[in-house]
Order: C-alpha cells, then structure tokens, then sequence
C-alpha cells in the first residue's frame, strides 16, 4: 500500500498527468477559460505531517483570466471511508489560506484565491461518507441557519467509473483509471500499449518511469503472483510481456475447453465452438478500441469483420485499431 501511495503521488506531482485529470474527470466550464500552461504545484508545507499522515497532498494552481485558481488534491487509499473527509479538507483549505496571508501573497485589498476540493479515491467499497458539511451538522434553528459554512466536494471514486468515462482517448488519467478497473491481460495490454505509445517522446520520461515503476512493482505482482518482473527495464518490455501472456491466456482457456469436451465426448463441435469464440472475441477487441478512440463504429467495418475467419488478421487488426489515426484510414485497411 506505501508503494501504491508513493506511486500515485508521483503520478499527481506531474502537469500532465493533473491537466488529464482535470480535462478528462472535471470538465467543468470554468476550466475553459484555463491556461494549463501557467499550471504549478504548491508545495503543502503548510499542513503538518501529523495532520496529512493518511493521504497525500497535491496541490496546483493554474491561472483563470490571469486570477489564480486552487485545486487541491486528495489521494486517498483507505479501506475506510472517513465519513468527516470534507471536515478535514475544510482544514487544510484554511491553512491553505492563511499561508497564502502569512507570505504575503494575498496583498491588502486582494480576494482569496477559489479551491477546487477534489477527493481522488480508488478504495474497493464505494464511498458513502458525506460530500458536503451541511449534511454532518446538525440543523441549526432560525437565523443561526444563516451564519453556518458549507464545503462541497468533488468526489471521483475510481472503482465507479462507467466505461465510458474510461474511452481511451489521449488522456494519461483516464488510461491510470482503465489499468485500475482492468479485468484481464487484454484489457492491460490495450492500455499499457498506450502508454507506450503516448509517452515515447523525452519530455515524457520521468512520467514514463513513473509508469513502468507502479505496473512492474505495485499493479502487476498483484494480477499475476509469482511472476518475476525484475528483469524488466522499460515500459514496452512490460506491454511485451502481457502480449505473452494475452496469448498464454487464450491458449489456457482453450486447453481446459478441450479438456471438458473430450470429457463429455464432444471434442470435435467443442474446438469448432472455440474457434468461433476466438473469432468473435477478437472482432469484439477491434470493435472495443475503435469506439473507445473514435465513437461508434460504423456498420461497414462490423460487417466486414465479421466476414474476417483469420484469427491472425483479427490480432493485427487489433493492433492497428490502437495506432492508426482516423476511423477512415481503418476503413480503407479492410478493403
């Protein structure tokens, strides 16, 4: 879990990885008038180690019609939901404040900066605890209503994400949160292909390191106990070893689907089932990647490869679907 904590903390102490995140999970029309190229993180040296003992911070601001604005990021990997988490923003957003005060970056005269709370959770229950403080203080009676504070937070909660919040479109974010709710090899070799791909220029090595360094000691040992990725250096070493094992995978489910047939002495109808399965599964792999990268596919390609029995054109048309450009272009490689 430490390791997990460190990784995420790397991940979130790099700008890219914060715009993704903000362009990708916000998307809230104020970030419109954002210029991302003015993002800088702010180091929390404010909150004591006692206070933000169980989470790590990530604080940024980025500037909004040259006015600043705040987001301050909470990373949190407890098995337990803090049901007063929005209490213990509310702190750290003062002392956010009266830090901003004590430098002297607030001149007199000056309003305070806007903070956009956000709570980044990947627990395994969903969480439940309560987004805003009005629903953890009790009613208060007549005019004492009007003297209450209020703090909403945003809450994205990783586990919960719909699919199509998870569309491997060109955001590093969104990619994290797919390998997180990944279901099997095919699934992590799609996305840590990538990532191969997206961070393949040097401004991107630190971040790339920070990938290859979460997947070969924290997410991979975990999906695959007993394999040993201490030789493995780089990240496309990492998406050639899934490969492997995508194909090592499909073999194992085959062998134990011949086993039951010959079993029920169906063999011969059992291994022509397998091999349509095969088929379809991969027609549906294609399919999967065009409309997580372009939106839906248009009934042309679903028609042609379905007439496609060449399960090693299926796989490099696999291939292709994560690499080429445009829908078109894929069209014309099926002609």
């Amino acid at each position: 879990m430490a390791e997990h904590d460190q990784s995420y903390k790397q991940f979130f102490s790099n700008p890219r990885m914060v715009e993704d995140l903000l362009r990708g999970f916000v998307k809230q029309d104020w970030l419109e008038q954002a210029d991302f190229d003015t993002l800088e993180r702010v180091h929390a040296s404010f909150v004591s180690d006692k206070l933000k003992k169980r989470e790590n911070d990530a604080i940024w601001r980025l500037c909004l019609k040259k006015k600043w604005v705040y987001v301050y990021i909470l990373i949190e990997f407890q098995s337990t939901i803090d049901r007063f988490m929005v209490v213990r923003m509310l702190t750290y957003i003062g002392l956010l404040y009266q830090d901003l005060i004590k430098s002297g970056k607030i001149k007199e005269g000056d309003y305070l900066p806007p903070v956009l709370p956000l709570v980044l959770y990947n627990g395994r229950t969903p969480w439940k605890a309560p987004l805003e403080l009005e629903k953890l203080v009790a009613p208060a009676p007549g005019k004492l209503k009007e003297y209450q504070v209020n703090l909403r937070l945003l809450l994205i909660d990783e586990g919960r994400l719909q699919a199509s919040q998870l569309a491997l479109e060109r955001n590093l974010a969104s990619v994290l949160f797919a390998l997180e709710n990944s279901r099997d090899p095919q699934e992590m070799e799609r996305a840590v292909s990538l990532l191969v791909d997206w961070l393949a220029e040097p401004d991107f090595n630190e971040l790339r390191r920070a990938f290859f360094e979460w997947l070969s000691r924290v997410f991979l040992p975990v999906h695959f106990p007993g394999v040993d990725f201490s030789k493995i250096d780089e990240l496309s070493e990492v998406k050639n070893m899934l490969a492997e094992r995508v194909i090592e995978w499909t073999e194992e489910w085959k062998q134990q689907g011949l086993q039951q047939g010959l079993q029920q002495g169906r063999q011969e109808g059992l291994q022509e089932g397998l091999q349509k399965g095969i088929l379809q599964s991969r027609r549906e792999d294609v399919l999967d990647v065009l409309t997580d990268r372009f939106g839906a596919a248009p009934q042309e390609i679903t028609d042609k490869l379905q007439a496609i029995e060449d399960p090693i054109r299926l796989k490099n048309l696999h291939r292709k679907a994560i690499q080429i450009p445009s829908m078109k272009e894929f069209i014309e490689l099926l002609k």
